[in-house]
């Protein structure tokens, strides 16, 4: 076992070890946390969170703040609640600014004590501090030898080699002289350059093969003058790809909308982010990776409050906004035309038929070359969709008897004629 497993294994036990606890201090008096969970995350996550503030109240420590009929009653019915006078209902929905919570009379008494079990867990730990400890624990505790020693003992033996190579040499020398042995001397060879030199053949050749290969390289060179693939810039505000388009599967037109009916994608404005982080001021723990923990992602979120002027606290804008000074990744030179909803639109193309596994980018980076070479393979190879389309049908039919094919290509439609894409 690798120190890396041994440390997974800890952490994984520390984290085994938290929950029980978790389970055995907060709520497990009250009903099945399990159960719980899954009934919080279906009716309650929208709105409530169960350590911090969100449309409503943190719902940690609940049980001793309220009594338990009166929490029945309040989730059961909430405007009923209300209606009827009651002092701490109507403290409550003034407080949250008169948003009423929606009725829940299908719960049972047990299920809500399954869902107060969950909320009232302690606030677990962070992963990153067990994660830590586990590492620290593995290390002291691994009997293994250190492959920094085991390189040391290598160097020290090869080192050794060589002092004792050179200390026989030198005995034998000595030997030799003491013994009147004359060590006869190599004869000096003409320089390698020398017989290069005088040698025209070789030099033609050689000059040639320079020649081509200066020439090779200095056109590959400039062939990538403006050609910026792979490029990937750090944003102002770090924003994740595999988590939206990926795990969450939002879809790319949501945030870039124009892409359906312009020529630009769009850099979306802040307010579509504002429409979910809202309610999202912090991400789920599982969402972290060993490069970014979830206070990192909590942090740029706080950014995206910042910049709009959002206080979670108060749920409130304050007025105070700030420029987001976003990188562009993907440009084309002025001298070409591109539209995005010609392609997204009418030719149904993927985002990721450009832009690569967007949904896998942790940070975007410009995936194909984005060259006319590329751009021309592609009109080559990707067939017109005449779906629905009665313009397109007819051309389809008369091209599709001029060419001898049953599909035609956009190339074969004038996808490769210059005043296409050049203006």
């Amino acid at each position: 076992m690798t120190q890396a497993q041994a440390a997974q294994d800890a952490t994984a036990q520390a984290e085994a070890g938290q929950e029980a606890a978790a389970a055995d201090d907060g709520g497990s008096d009250l009903g099945d946390v399990s159960a719980g969970k899954e009934l919080f995350n279906s009716l309650c996550a929208a709105c409530h969170k169960p350590y911090s503030n969100s449309i409503g109240p943190a719902l940690h420590g609940v049980t001793e703040r309220r009594d338990m009929e009166w929490i029945y009653s309040w989730i059961k019915n909430s405007a009923a609640l209300i209606a009827s006078g009651d002092a701490q209902a109507n403290e409550i929905y003034n407080e949250w600014g008169q948003t009423a919570m929606p009725a829940f009379p299908q719960l049972s008494n047990n299920e809500i004590d399954n869902i107060l079990a969950y909320v009232e867990q302690p606030k677990p730990e962070p992963p990153a501090a067990a994660t830590a400890g586990g590492e620290a624990g593995a290390a002291g505790g691994s009997g293994g030898v250190s492959t920094d020693v085991i390189l040391g003992i290598l160097v020290f033996v090869l080192a050794m080699l060589l002092l004792v190579l050179f200390l026989v040499n030198k005995t034998l020398r000595n030997f030799a002289d003491a013994s009147g042995i004359v060590i006869p001397e190599k004869p000096k060879r003409k320089p390698i350059y020398k017989a290069f030199v005088e040698n025209q053949f070789l030099v033609l050749v050689s000059s040639i093969f320079v020649l081509l290969a200066v020439g090779y390289f200095a056109y590959g060179w400039m062939m990538q003058v403006g050609v910026d693939q792979g490029y990937q810039p750090i944003q102002p505000i770090h924003y994740s790809h595999r988590i939206h388009a990926g795990e969450n599967q939002i879809e790319c037109k949501y945030c870039h909308s124009s892409a359906r009916v312009s020529k630009h994608s769009g850099i979306p404005s802040l307010n579509v982010c504002m429409n979910c982080h809202k309610a999202i001021a912090e991400v789920a723990p599982e969402t972290a990776t060993e490069e970014y923990s979830k206070e990192f992602y909590d942090n740029e979120i706080a950014k995206l409050y910042e910049a709009t002027g959002w206080d979670p606290a108060t749920r409130t804008y304050s007025g105070e906004e700030k420029p987001v000074k976003w990188v562009r990744i993907h440009n084309l030179p002025d001298f070409a035309y591109f539209n995005h909803s010609q392609h997204v639109t009418v030719a149904g193309i993927e985002c990721q038929k450009c832009h690569g596994p967007i949904e896998e980018m942790e940070i975007v980076y410009q995936n194909a070359p984005l060259t006319m070479g590329w751009c021309i393979n592609c009109h080559r190879e990707t067939n017109i969709r005449i779906e629905g389309n009665e313009y397109y049908e007819k051309i389809h039919e008369e091209l599709s008897k001029k060419y001898g094919v049953e599909e035609l290509t956009a190339a074969q439609m004038g996808g490769l004629e210059c005043g296409k894409c050049h203006y």
